[in-house]
C-alpha cells in the first residue's frame, strides 16, 4: 500500500495532503467568492433603487442561473475525461475533450439567446404574483425586460471561458480563472457604481447599468483566461493545434456523450426545479421575491467554500482514479468530504450572526429584511446538509457514473422538493417560514442515498484506458 495512505486516518488525511486540497480549491474557492461579491456588491447598489428594480433584476437572475448551470454541465462531462486524460498524461485525448465542450458551448449559447430573445416576458411574469397590486407588477416587468435585453450577451463570454477555465482547472492551474476573475470583480463593481447611479458624467442607468457592467466584465474574465491558454501551451498541452480541426475520433464522442448528456440535463433540469420551487414561495408575493433574493445573495456568497470543494473533490479522485489508484481514491474521497463538511460548519456559524445584519443594507421595507433574516437562518442550517450532498455528487461523478448522478440530483429536485414546495404552497395557508423550512431541509433526504452511493463503491472506475 502507499505509505502516503498509512499515514492518513479513515476520516482524517495527513496534514500534508491538505496543504495539496488548499493548494488546488482556495484559487477556486477565492474566484468564486470575488464573482459572487460582485453579484452581492451589484444586487445591494439595485437595492438602493428600489424594492421593484430590485424583484425584476433577481427573477432574470434565476433564468441566467439556469443557463449558467446548463453550461456548467456540458463542460462537466468532457471535463471527466480530460481530468483523467490529464492524470495519464494524455494531451491529445484531452484536446478531444475540450473540442467537444467548445461545440457544446456554442450550440447553448444559440439556444439561450433565442429563448430569452423570444419569451422574455412570459418567463418574467411566471414570477409575478397575481395576489400584488398591479402597478407593482408591471413595473417589476418592466424593469426585469430592460435588464434582461442587456444581460442576455452575458452569457456568449460566460459559456466560452467556462470552456477555457475548466480545461487549464484540470491542468492543475485553478490560480488563472481566480486572477481573471479579480480583475474582472474590479471592473464590474466600477462600473456598476458609475453606470447605476450615473456619477462621474456617466450616464445614469439603474438595472440597464448593472447589466452593461456584468457583460463588459464577463468578456474581460473570459478573455484573460482564453489568451493566457493560448500564450502558455506548456501549461496547457491540449492547445497546439486545438483548432487544426474540429475532429473528435468517432469511439470517444459517443463515449463522451453518453457520459455527459445525463450531467447536462441533470444541471438544466436541477438549476430549473431550482427556479420551479423558487416560483412556488413567489405565490407568497413580491415581498418574498424580493426576501430571497436578499437571502439568496448572501447564501451563495459564502456557498462557494463547499461547492469548490466539491469540485476540487472531483478533480483530485478524478486523477486517481485515471491513474488507476483506486484504493488509494476511495480513502481519500472519505477524508474531503470530512474536509468539506469542516468547512461548511465555519460557513453556518459566519451565516448566523450575519443574519441579523445584512438584510439592514438593503434600502427596502422593514417587512422584507425580516423575511430576509429569516430565510438566512433556515439556509445556514442547511449549510452542512448540501456540503455531504455535495461532495457526494462530485466523488460519483469522478468516475464517470453520471447516470446515477442524473438520478441523484434531478430525482431529488423533481420527485421530492418540487412537489413538496408545490403542494403545500399551492393547497395550504402554511406560513412562509416553516414552508421554507421543510422544503429546504429535505436534503436530509438525500444525504441518506449520497451515504448508500459513495459506500456501495460503484463509483470506482478508470474511464479513459
Amino acid at each position: 500500500m502507499n505509505k502516503t495512505i498509512r499515514t492518513g486516518g479513515r476520516w482524517f488525511a495527513e496534514p500534508s495532503y491538505y496543504k495539496k486540497v488548499i493548494f488546488l480549491v482556495l484559487p477556486m474557492i477565492l474566484q468564486a467568492a470575488v464573482t459572487n461579491f460582485v453579484s452581492l456588491a451589484d444586487n445591494i447598489m439595485v437595492g438602493q433603487i428600489g424594492t421593484v428594480q430590485m424583484s425584476g433584476v433577481s427573477i432574470v437572475n434565476q433564468y441566467i442561473f439556469i443557463f449558467n448551470l446548463t453550461v456548467f454541465g456540458a463542460v462537466s462531462g468532457p471535463g471527466i475525461f480530460g481530468t483523467q486524460f490529464f492524470g495519464k498524461r494524455d494531451a491529445e485525448g484531452q484536446q478531444y475533450t475540450v473540442r467537444f465542450r467548445v461545440i457544446s458551448a456554442v450550440l447553448i449559447i444559440l439556444a439561450g439567446m433565442a429563448l430569452f430573445q423570444i419569451y422574455k416576458e412570459p418567463l418574467i411574469r411566471l414570477f409575478l404574483s397575481a395576489d400584488d397590486a398591479p402597478e407593482l407588477v408591471e413595473e417589476t416587468l418592466f424593469y426585469g425586460v430592460e435588464y434582461l435585453n442587456i444581460v442576455v450577451f452575458s452569457i456568449i463570454p460566460f459559456a466560452i471561458g467556462q470552456v477555457y477555465a475548466s480545461a487549464v482547472r484540470e491542468c492543475g492551474r485553478t490560480q488563472i480563472p481566480m486572477m481573471a476573475s479579480f480583475l474582472a470583480v474590479g471592473v464590474n463593481l466600477v462600473l456598476d457604481y458609475l453606470l447605476i447611479f450615473g456619477v462621474f458624467g456617466m450616464p445614469k442607468m439603474g438595472v440597464a447599468g448593472a447589466a452593461l457592467a456584468t457583460v463588459i466584465a464577463k468578456c474581460i474574465e473570459a478573455a484573460v483566461i482564453i489568451i493566457w491558454a493560448h500564450t502558455h501551451p506548456k501549461e496547457n498541452p491540449y492547445i497546439p493545434g486545438l483548432y487544426r480541426s474540429l475532429r473528435i475520433p468517432r469511439d470517444l464522442f459517443r463515449r463522451i456523450l453518453i457520459k455527459s448528456l445525463p450531467l447536462l440535463i441533470n444541471e438544466f433540469l436541477w438549476s430549473l426545479g431550482v427556479a420551479v420551487i423558487a416560483q412556488c414561495y413567489s405565490s407568497r408575493g413580491l415581498e418574498v421575491v424580493a426576501a430571497r433574493n436578499i437571502a439568496g445573495t448572501i447564501n451563495n456568497m459564502f456557498n462557494v467554500v463547499y461547492i469548490q470543494m466539491g469540485g476540487a473533490i472531483g478533480i483530485l479522485i478524478g486523477q486517481l482514479l485515471g491513474a488507476g489508484k483506486h484504493e488509494e481514491a476511495k480513502k481519500r474521497a472519505a477524508h474531503l468530504t470530512v474536509f468539506s463538511l469542516i468547512l461548511a460548519g465555519i460557513v453556518m456559524l459566519i451565516l448566523i450572526p450575519l443574519a441579523f445584519v445584512f438584510p439592514s443594507v438593503y434600502n427596502t421595507e422593514a417587512s422584507v429584511r425580516s423575511l430576509a433574516t429569516g430565510f438566512i437562518l433556515i439556509q445556514a442550517a442547511a449549510t452542512p446538509l448540501w456540503s455531504y450532498t455535495n461532495a457526494s455528487y462530485f466523488i460519483l461523478r469522478s468516475g464517470g457514473k453520471t447516470g446515477i448522478t442524473f438520478l441523484f440530483d434531478f430525482g431529488f429536485t423533481w420527485f421530492l422538493q418540487i412537489p413538496l414546495a408545490f403542494c403545500l404552497s399551492r393547497f395550504t395557508a402554511m406560513p412562509i417560514f416553516p414552508l421554507f423550512a421543510i422544503v429546504t431541509w429535505a436534503e436530509a433526504v438525500k444525504i441518506i442515498i449520497g451515504w448508500l452511493m459513495v459506500r456501495s463503491g460503484i463509483w470506482i472506475n478508470t474511464i479513459v484506458e
